[in-house]
């Protein structure tokens, strides 16, 4: 089991939202995931419709079995919310743990310990901390084999993310342990320059612990905490949901690769003869004779004695079929008389066509004019046709943007023609992932970037770029009328 705990000392960061919907994303990745609150507001099982007045245990009580031994299982304590997701709720009970064990050092594992009897139940554990160091985060940070620290993107977040970093590092160091850091840009409003200017100073001072994924600002997260649903319920469609389906797929994609159980290798026995003895129930049903006709589908070319006319000839207005290649059936009372080579016009793509070459007649191949393209050419057709499709181009007076991403459910264009506020510039869908925007500009030189899905990025089909003052690639087109 994988504990992710979730932390950061300051306030209003969305520590909360985080939790549940990154444990409900790693369920809807086929993961089984156990949410663990450890905040005394409790905050976890309002946001997914636990009524606090129907917890009988809580994750207090679990903690407290460890120091007076009072026989109380995580098992006795999870509430089931999907088929892969299970939480362990907190209550407001929970703030009195602090104080009835003061400062003693031997009790910031008693998390670890509740969790580890059920490692085996559960692919991840993701652990939502209280706002503030004390005895339940250090507990959480014992627990943890990684550490998300959700950033958002304000004035203030700089200076709390510094000092929480300094907070897991002391713990790691005094604890022998390695833990694994990660930041996550949250609540991003792409829309405001302060939120652009924070993010490239995460991207740049932080570097590697900068997750790839960024979580938007979007008002359908705090809907579904107030409906007592995560997004993936909720707005599934929404860019919330996206959002964090791309950090849990981020997440997932750093797994170690799995080695095979001997319960995964007896499942795997008991299906491969399930399966045999399926075939060998229905190969009964199956009619040998219908098997065979089934699979003869070509028909032999009987050739015609030369006393008999030829068929007439009938321009092909479809595509040419190649006949199977099988022997010629004779007639011992006939002469078989070659046949001339018919004549095709030359197919407009230049590849030669194949013809059928019995045993006993032969029909040769049709000569061309053109021979077929070599492989460099067709590269270069085909880089031409990228060229002259993607990217950005000017026809008279309109300067046409083009992109395409498949997956993409939203993209905008921000630069210097339109005060880079990309909300004002939405590119048109078109069929098959590709997106369009049509200006009109004046002549000049201008910068622009685009915003797929909230991520800002260079335009990859532009080879025009230069570096911009946050250490990130700006494209370039130049106008000319």
């Amino acid at each position: 089991m994988h504990t992710v705990t979730i932390a950061n000392q300051k306030g209003g960061c969305g520590k909360t939202t985080v939790a549940i919907n990154l444990a409900a994303s790693l369920a809807r990745e086929a993961r089984r995931v156990l949410l663990v609150d450890l905040d005394p507001q409790g905050h976890c099982a309002l946001g997914m419709a636990v009524p606090e007045d129907q917890i009988d245990l809580s994750i207090l009580e679990c903690l407290m079995s460890r120091m007076d031994g009072t026989p109380v299982d995580l098992a006795q304590i999870t509430w089931q919310i999907a088929p892969n997701l299970d939480l362990a709720p907190a209550r407001a009970n929970l703030a009195a743990l602090e104080p009835r064990l003061g400062d003693r050092k031997d009790v910031e594992t008693l998390l670890r310990d509740v969790l580890e009897p059920h490692a085996g139940r559960y692919d991840y554990c993701v652990v939502d901390c209280p706002p503030h160091l004390g005895l339940l985060m250090r507990n959480g940070l014992r627990a943890a084999a990684e550490v998300i620290i959700p950033v958002d993107t304000g004035f203030f977040s700089l200076h709390g993310l510094t000092q929480q970093l300094t907070t897991i590092e002391q713990t790691c160091e005094r604890n022998g342990a390695k833990t694994k850091v990660r930041i996550l840009p949250n609540q991003y409003d792409v829309r405001t320059k302060l939120a652009r200017e924070i993010l490239a100073e995460l991207r740049n001072r932080f570097k590697g612990l900068v997750f790839e994924t960024i979580v938007n600002f979007n008002t359908k997260l705090k809907e579904g905490a107030s409906f007592g649903q995560p997004i993936t319920e909720f707005a599934p469609s929404s860019m919330g949901a996206r959002d964090f389906e791309r950090l849990a797929r981020e997440i997932v994609a750093a797994e170690p690769p799995r080695m095979a159980t001997p319960e995964m290798l007896q499942h795997v026995e008991r299906l491969a003869k399930d399966a045999e003895r399926l075939l060998a129930t229905t190969a009964t049903l199956i009619d040998p004779s219908r098997t065979s006709a089934v699979r003869s589908t070509a028909k032999p070319i009987v050739v015609p004695p030369a006393d008999v006319p030829p068929a007439p000839v009938v321009e092909p207005s479809a595509p040419v079929r190649v006949a199977p290649r099988v022997p010629a059936v004779t007639r011992p009372a006939a002469v078989v008389q070659p046949l001339s080579a018919p004549t095709f016009p030359a197919p407009t793509t230049g590849l030669p066509v194949e013809m059928v070459s019995g045993s006993e007649t032969t029909v040769p191949v049709s000569s061309f004019s053109n021979p077929p393209p070599t492989t460099a050419e067709l590269h270069a057709q085909i880089d031409r046709k990228i060229e002259a499709i993607y990217g950005v181009r000017q026809e008279a007076d309109v300067v046409i943007f083009r992109s395409r991403f498949p997956d993409a459910g939203e993209i905008q264009i921000a630069g210097d023609f339109n005060d880079w506020m990309p909300h004002t510039t939405p590119m048109r869908r078109l069929t098959d992932g590709d997106f369009e925007a049509r200006l009109k500009l004046p002549k000049g030189r201008y910068r622009y970037r685009l915003v797929v899905d909230g991520r800002w990025s260079h335009d990859i089909h532009n080879p025009t770029i230069e570096t911009n003052e946050y250490g990130e690639l700006n494209s370039v087109v130049e106008i000319k009328q």
